[in-house]
């Protein structure tokens, strides 16, 4: 499910560490990603706005994901030593929100690699 989408997004993010490496400040890894992007012309957008809703109301309580990529897959990006449950707790809540099955956790913080990791949500309510 969406995996060439997500081999062309993660070709993007090993780009910018490469360039880049760690230490920087998320929003540093943020906006070099998205130049990366356009420049493989790589449809996204950033921080979309999403609604919660509770029994088919809205909240004035919105989510922000860093990016959402190809018009499916919920990005979102730290910029830390190391991921912790949290950060996937975040995403997760993200992509239910979004009702989108696939999220890709990027961490640009740690010394010697990118790390990543790909969710899949099957559990979605409409």
């Amino acid at each position: 499910m969406l995996k060439e989408e997500g081999y062309s997004l993660m070709g993007a993010a090993f780009e910018v560490y490469n360039q880049l490496g760690y230490g920087l400040a998320e929003e540093v890894y943020q906006q070099s990603l998205e130049i990366e992007l356009g420049l493989r012309n790589i449809p996204f957008l950033t921080k979309r706005e999403l609604g919660v809703f509770y029994k088919d109301r809205e909240l004035e309580t919105k989510y922000k994901p860093d990016l959402f990529v190809f018009n499916a897959i919920v990005v979102e990006i730290k910029a830390v030593a190391e991921l912790i449950s949290d950060h996937e707790a975040q995403l997760l809540n993200y992509l239910r929100i979004a009702r989108q099955p696939i999220g890709y956790l990027i961490n640009f913080g740690r010394k010697s690699e990118l790390q990543w990791k790909r969710f899949v949500v099957s559990d979605l309510h409409t």
